[in-house]
């Protein structure tokens, strides 16, 4: 779990994801639309995926990897279900610029 709070706070906006996942690759370029640039680490690519993967099943709280895990300022927001949500709330945009992801 250290390593992806640590990986985390790496960077304004991180984002974990598989390569095969549609999903978040949707939420990469939402989040990227906004003029973000995220830290994306792809879990099946990395040589630590297992332990990585473990960490966020600990974190989400739920039986299997849920992709993609996102990252907002050092604080873990969710899946791709927060991120709509706060993206239709009008409220992704504030938060990226209150992490400073994005300065407009």
């Amino acid at each position: 779990m250290d390593m992806v709070m640590k990986l985390g706070a790496e960077s304004p906006v991180v984002i974990f994801t598989k390569s095969t996942c549609c999903i978040s690759h949707s939420i990469e370029t939402l989040i990227r639309s906004f003029g973000a640039n995220p830290k994306v680490y792809e879990l099946d690519n990395l040589v630590s995926n297992g332990e990585m993967e473990k960490a966020l099943v600990e974190l989400l709280g739920c039986k299997s990897t849920s992709v993609p895990a996102v990252f907002i300022g050092e604080e873990f927001v969710g899946g791709s279900n927060e991120i709509m949500s706060l993206n239709v709330r009008g409220k992704l945009k504030q938060l990226l610029l209150k992490a400073n992801a994005i300065w407009i």
